[in-house]
């Protein structure tokens, strides 16, 4: 049951994002729109509370829960930027908007840029690492809770890569190529 509620809060995240998209550029209707896209976090809301029921009833702690909490830690963390990006996107090709702003290529500026993309990682990582504590919390010392400490290591993972990322754009910044300069 949580594998599908997953997949169906991943499907109902785009759904909702093209109908509040649609519904601001469109039907010209931007507070609707606005209106449909602030139902995003109920779906995350929806798939906590279902996963703390199934863990509540008996359920043995396992990769699907571990899956969820990870699925709610990226909602949270990454949401409002993918919105963002797709809203940048629909605006240009279906209502005239501007161009897309595209993250810079080189110096200090992509250096920033990557620093707060790894902020971004860092935190769903982190979200994700707080929610699956819980759950082994909530579980208790009589469950099983392995599967949820090997999700906690594998956002450890995450987060490490992505600082990684940040740290080697901060040592060794992107510089333009001479082919590039001269353009």
């Amino acid at each position: 049951m949580i594998v599908t509620l997953v997949v169906a809060c991943e499907i109902g995240f785009w759904v909702l994002l093209a109908a509040g998209l649609s519904l601001r550029y469109l039907a010209r209707m931007p507070r609707a729109g606005v209106a449909v896209l602030l139902l995003e976090p109920v779906l995350e809301l929806v798939l906590l509370i279902a996963t703390a029921i199934d863990l509540r009833n008996g359920a043995t702690a396992d990769w699907k829960h571990g899956l969820a909490a990870v699925y709610i830690g990226f909602s949270v963390a990454l949401g409002h930027s993918t919105i963002k990006w797709v809203d940048q996107r629909f605006a240009h090709r279906f209502a005239g908007g501007p161009p897309p702003v595209k993250p810079p290529k080189y110096g200090t500026a992509r250096t920033v840029h990557e620093w707060r993309t790894a902020g971004k990682w860092i935190l769903a990582s982190a979200i994700a690492i707080g929610l699956l504590q819980c759950a082994a919390w909530y579980v208790g010392a009589s469950g099983d809770i392995s599967s949820l400490r090997e999700w906690q290591t594998r956002m450890l993972w995450v987060a490490g890569i992505n600082l990684a990322i940040a740290v080697s754009y901060t040592l060794w910044p992107k510089e333009p190529k001479k082919d590039d300069a001269k353009v």
